[in-house]
């Protein structure tokens, strides 16, 4: 299992440092978008430059898996970021499904290598505050 974990975390970072970087120097060819709704969200997403916050958010947590430092963070970030595309897709353009699909099937890979990580995140208070309700 760890095996597949490692090549399932080399495979979601190469993915996301490939698509972050292409968010910046375009060298992967767009499908022409023929939804309208899709059409305006990339207008207006593009224009405001709101995109380069997650190709960057992309790229780094990219990085961040393929280094293997600091997974959990990258996990968390692309969590975000995951399910973003897959509303997207769902919502617009249906046909771009799988790619999210198989992002996410490899993020669920990594994320139960490092499931001890986000146990705190499912305790009802932090540590923090479990220390002030006993003073």
């Amino acid at each position: 299992m760890k095996l597949s974990a490692t090549i399932a975390r080399y495979l979601l970072g190469i993915i996301f440092v490939i698509f972050g970087l292409n968010g910046f120097m375009h060298f992967l060819p767009q499908p022409p978008q023929t939804n309208p709704l899709a059409i305006q969200f990339f207008v207006t997403v593009f224009s405001s430059h709101f995109a380069y916050m997650f190709f960057s958010i992309q790229l780094i947590a990219g990085l961040m898996l393929l280094s293997g430092f600091f997974v959990p963070l990258a996990l968390i970030l692309l969590a975000a970021e995951l399910v973003n595309i897959l509303t997207f897709h769902a919502t617009m353009d249906p046909a771009g499904f799988l790619p999210g699909l198989v992002a996410t099937v490899l993020w669920l890979i990594v994320f139960f290598q490092y499931r001890i990580s986000f146990t705190n995140l499912w305790q009802p208070t932090s540590a923090a505050g479990s220390n002030d309700k006993k003073q």
